[in-house]
């Protein structure tokens, strides 16, 4: 169990007002969690210290070589101001299956949720509750050591960092469309696609900005290899309901093992609903598009929760999905799901940790 320290700001910031927008990841809390690792010494000195610059060197090797990772996690707010996460052991679990890739030391998985944890309560304040806001949670480790050598680092930083934020998407859940990217890939299977680090999210950015100026939300990625089977959206993990059965691409070591996919996977079994998890190719996709029997497509996250898709572009044709309009079953996903985070349903799970 680790021994936090606290220093409280003897400076705090104004809390957003209930009904302000919030954006998403704008706006930050007046404290931070810090934890240390030296080589020969493990993670020491844990504490809750105000939110504040870090310093580094210029030869910091997080600069250079990007050895780092990092988490997404939320907590929410009922209406009688009890506070809760969402399956932080998963998140725990995750951040050390990333470092184990990254070869950053691990964070023993009851560290990480106690860290998480302590930070939240001290800014529980900070939870907004106005309808679909949360406090967003990023904690993320960095390799500090200064030297400018290939080779993991000696010394790091894990830092818990906190945002009360809004929806991720500004229409909120409105359908968005899809860029199926068929230049551009992300990751390939043996490299770190399945892992939570910030190359993956750069490798991204050049077809993320092509699809922007097409007039779509997100990239739908294909694999690296062939060039044909459907992986992951760049900030999502992705569902399709075809013929009535839940299909989603398998974990092969390029897409990442998202929380709320494995959620979704959970709950839409315990809901009597055939769920497959294969390899599924762009052209069945689109064949099924086509003959009427690609009824639902969603996105998973974090950030999103559940984002509805109401357009599929691949090379010069758009797809219109459902009339565009969000499906029952993605609206029925949504609502049970948070209704769990934010305290308004049964838990059948155990998902919903109270603070």
């Amino acid at each position: 169990m680790l021994d936090i320290r606290i220093e409280k700001t003897a400076t705090p910031k104004q809390k957003p007002a209930p009904g302000e927008k919030l954006g998403f990841g704008h706006v930050f809390t007046d404290h931070m969690f810090v934890m240390n690792y030296t080589e020969g010494k493990g993670w020491h000195d844990a504490r809750i210290v105000p939110f504040e610059r870090i310093s580094l060197s210029p030869a910091a090797m997080v600069f250079h070589y990007g050895q780092e990772m990092f988490e997404g996690m939320k907590a929410y707010k009922d209406e009688k101001g009890n506070a809760y996460l969402f399956r932080p052991d998963m998140n725990a679990k995750r951040a050390n299956d990333s470092n184990d890739r990254l070869c950053i030391p691990r964070i023993p998985e009851e560290d990480f949720v106690q860290a998480v944890e302590e930070v939240v309560k001290v800014e529980k304040d900070w939870i907004p509750t106005d309808p679909g806001t949360s406090l967003y949670i990023r904690p993320f480790i960095i390799a500090t050591d200064e030297f400018l050598g290939v080779a993991p680092s000696k010394t790091y930083l894990f830092i818990i960092i906190l945002s009360p934020s809004g929806a991720y998407y500004a229409s909120g859940l409105a359908p968005v469309g899809i860029w199926i990217e068929d230049e551009y890939v992300r990751a390939v299977k043996g490299g770190i696609g399945y892992a939570k680090t910030g190359g993956n999210y750069a490798a991204s950015l050049k077809a993320q900005v092509k699809a922007h100026d097409g007039g779509f939300s997100q990239v739908l990625w294909l694999d690296g290899v062939e060039r044909k089977y459907i992986e992951e959206v760049g900030a999502m993990n992705i569902f399709f309901k075809i013929n009535g059965k839940i299909v989603t691409p398998m974990l092969n070591g390029s897409i990442l093992p998202g929380v709320t996919r494995n959620s979704v996977l959970q709950v839409c079994r315990h809901w009597g609903y055939e769920v497959e998890e294969r390899r599924i190719s762009v052209d069945e996709l689109v064949a099924a598009a086509h003959d009427g029997s690609l009824e639902e497509v969603f996105g998973t996250g974090t950030a999103a929760v559940i984002s509805p898709v109401g357009k599929l572009r691949f090379k010069d044709e758009v797809m219109t999905i459902g009339n565009g309009d969000i499906g029952t079953l993605t609206q029925k996903l949504y609502d049970f799901i948070t209704g769990i985070q934010w305290g308004k349903v049964e838990d059948p799970f155990g998902w919903r940790v109270t603070l």
